[in-house]
């Protein structure tokens, strides 16, 4: 299986077109009762002070400028037009494992790629924050344009794990504790990860993101994990570590972590009002995403 390049995640700038995260947005907000603004936490820029008149919100009094001039004056806002997409990229070395076209760590990179094109295509500022595990995340400033998005197909590219190795399980709870003091109120947080670990599908570190801002969950997940091993003998584990694995006598202990995994992961979304967007090794990661974000089904 090859790993994704940067002229492959260039290219994906044209399988972007079309796609909207901001139809997302409006369709979750009906959900939520919005009714002021479509994009729940949006922020407000100020625009300019002028004398006040009757009717205006005496919160939005600027009393400096009232104490200067003698005569009340008050504050005008706008809604920001551009809003701060969050990419929360998990790559922990457990997500280089694929049974089908790809490893689910090239799906995470591919699909991280395709949102951030589909997010400055929309005029957005796309950021990003990078686990790999052993080191700490990657951190990316929100930036519009290609100014935006070329360091985060870079840092993803450079990121992605390249040969198996033991799982960093703590690789997504550290990008989470950075992103709480990073990411302001009104952002987009589009987290890409396999869940894999416990500790990933933690609601407690998830909520201080939640509260003031829109989180959608990508799944990354691969055939062989929901069906299991078929019977027969299998290696498996790492260089060095392998074991003999009986797909019959496994299959028991198989299916119980991965309902464990989907029902954590189905408790998550449901705490944090955040749909999860299912993805599988053996698509095509635009193909996935073109569904999912022109309005097809999209929860796991």
């Amino acid at each position: 299986m090859s790993l994704p390049t940067l002229e492959e995640l260039l290219a994906l700038r044209g399988a972007a077109h079309g796609l909207s995260l901001q139809r997302q947005r409006r369709n979750r907000a009906a959900l939520l009762g919005a009714h002021a603004s479509a994009q729940r936490g949006r922020g407000l820029e100020f625009q300019e002070v002028r004398p006040y008149t009757p009717g205006d919100d005496p919160r939005s009094i600027d009393w400096r400028v009232t104490a200067r001039r003698g005569r009340p004056h008050t504050k005008l806002f706008h809604e920001e037009r551009e809003r701060p997409v969050w990419l929360l990229v998990d790559l922990q070395p457990g997500t280089f494992f694929g049974s089908r076209r790809q490893l689910k760590s090239a799906l995470i990179v591919r699909i991280a790629a395709l949102l951030a094109w589909t997010a400055v295509l929309e005029g957005d500022r796309v950021g990003a924050l990078v686990a790999s595990g052993g080191e700490p995340p990657r951190i990316l400033p929100a930036r519009a344009r290609l100014a935006g998005v070329l360091p985060v197909l870079e840092t993803l590219l450079a990121a992605q794990p390249r040969a198996p190795a033991a799982p960093a399980p703590q690789a997504l709870p550290e990008a989470l504790r950075a992103a709480v003091a990073l990411i302001r109120p009104g952002s987009q947080i589009l987290a890409l990860s396999d869940f894999a670990a416990p500790a990933a599908r933690e609601d407690t570190l998830w909520l201080p993101l939640a509260r003031h801002n829109d989180i959608r969950l990508y799944w990354a997940t691969d055939p062989l994990e929901a069906r299991g091993l078929p019977p027969g003998r299998f290696r498996a584990g790492l260089p060095g570590r392998l074991a003999v694995l009986d797909g019959q006598r496994v299959r028991a202990a198989w299916r119980s972590a991965w309902q464990e995994r989907e029902q954590g992961l189905a408790r998550l979304s449901q705490r944090l009002a955040a749909p999860v967007v299912r993805l599988d090794t053996a698509e095509a990661a635009d193909t996935a995403l073109r569904r999912t974000l022109l309005g097809g089904p999209t929860a796991a």
